[in-house]
């Protein structure tokens, strides 16, 4: 048959055939890395973002990407028999009892043994709706239907400001899931729209450190909570906020298993500082990634002991807080010997990072000097140094103050 007589519905298919053939590349995205890492934890994750910003589109390129078959559910438009299931009467229920009948959605996912479950439009989902999802997020039960291991649970939200007829999300349900802001990139939807997207692919855990994972994972919450037993529970105050991420003995838990797993992942710093503020929220969570960061500063006795050849911390705040903790150490055992290894050290600073960075621990560190020590050296190589930071200060301090006149 000639094309120009093929039927024109035909022709149509072709084309979108055409368009619906797109291709994937590998691509650095913390929110697609912390989503993929938050699933392989088998935690339940909610995007939230705007209308039309390709949430839906994700999470089905994620589960091709995965390949997992993808189960969707749209909330908003189910009773809450639809999760908690519908009472069958047998033929003797006085012996028998009444049993809850799961939908058909949930006996495909439990014949399947694996896949991706994605309950869209959560925030437009009546409160009793989402009472009714409670039991299917925590204890993955639908009716009298229990899921099996191999199923991932993956949500998406509109904030109520964006949402048709939305609800705020109830504290319960909203303290199950590992939350996860979800903007578009510029750059991600012009290649996108051109043919290609980005892959997701599941973390390369590895095998040699997942008994140090779990231990790293485990001494920085505990770490933290222990000096701060104020963070175990922190439910906010305000509808709003409850219904995002907070503090809970069951966020922190969450928190060990995300901490555990991107660290066997080598999983980078924003992809970590998503998870956890997306689990216990920003306040505990910047907490926790403060503390974590000084779990990892070298000891001052260490670097006391040995000057010369001490290696310090790479990154401006934790190398300010290293020197500042050798200048803490002197001060609180003074001697001789551990005030010029602290000038060395001081100097050592200067030679490998940013020269500024050891102005207030030197100001400090001379103020220790005992009338019986003589002046090292090295505070003569610092003290240009510090003489030409704080000139430069006085200048800025003097034309900020012109503009405020």
């Amino acid at each position: 048959m000639s094309t120009s007589v093929l039927p024109q519905l035909r022709i149509a298919d072709d084309l979108l055939a055409l368009l619906g053939a797109v291709t994937t590349e590998p691509r650095p995205d913390a929110r697609l890395d912390a989503l993929t890492l938050a699933v392989a934890a088998d935690l339940p994750v909610l995007l939230w973002g705007e209308p039309g910003i390709g949430k839906t589109a994700a999470l089905t390129q994620l589960a091709a990407s995965l390949d997992l078959p993808l189960t969707t559910v749209i909330a908003s438009v189910h009773e809450p028999s639809d999760f908690s299931g519908l009472p069958i009467v047998g033929d003797d229920p006085a012996a028998d009892g009444v049993p809850m009948a799961p939908p058909d959605w949930a006996v495909r996912l439990v014949r399947a043994g694996r896949g991706l479950l994605f309950l869209d439009e959560l925030s437009t989902a009546p409160p009793a709706v989402q009472a009714a999802l409670l039991r299917v997020v925590l204890e993955r039960k639908v009716g009298a239907l229990e899921l099996p291991a191999g199923i991932r649970i993956v949500a998406a939200a509109n904030p109520r400001s964006s949402a048709a007829d939305g609800w705020e999300l109830s504290a319960p349900l909203a303290n199950r899931f590992v939350h996860l802001p979800w903007t578009h990139d510029h750059e991600v939807v012009v290649r996108g729209l051109g043919g290609t997207w980005p892959r997701a692919t599941l973390p390369r855990l590895d095998h040699e450190k997942l008994t140090s994972a779990v231990d790293f994972a485990r001494r920085a919450v505990c770490g933290l909570l222990a000096g701060r037993p104020k963070l175990v529970h922190q439910m906010p105050t305000s509808e709003t906020r409850r219904g995002g991420a907070w503090a809970s003995p069951r966020s922190w838990e969450m928190t060990v298993r995300l901490l555990a797993f991107a660290t066997a992942a080598g999983a980078d710093r924003d992809v970590v500082s998503l998870l956890v503020r997306g689990a216990v929220g920003d306040g505990p969570g910047f907490e926790l990634l403060t503390s974590m960061d000084r779990m990892d500063l070298p000891d001052p006795e260490d670097l006391l002991a040995h000057p010369a050849v001490a290696v310090l911390p790479e990154r401006g705040d934790l190398r300010q807080a290293a020197l500042d903790a050798v200048v803490a150490a002197v001060r609180a055992r003074p001697a001789r010997a551990r005030w010029d290894a602290a000038w060395t050290l001081l100097v050592r600073a200067v030679d490998t990072g940013a020269p500024d960075l050891v102005v207030v621990p030197a100001t400090t560190l001379a103020t220790l000097r005992r009338d019986d020590w003589t002046v090292p050296a090295a505070i003569e190589q610092l003290a240009g140094m510090i003489a030409v930071s704080r000139t430069a200060d006085s200048a800025a301090d003097r034309v900020a103050a012109g503009v405020g006149r």
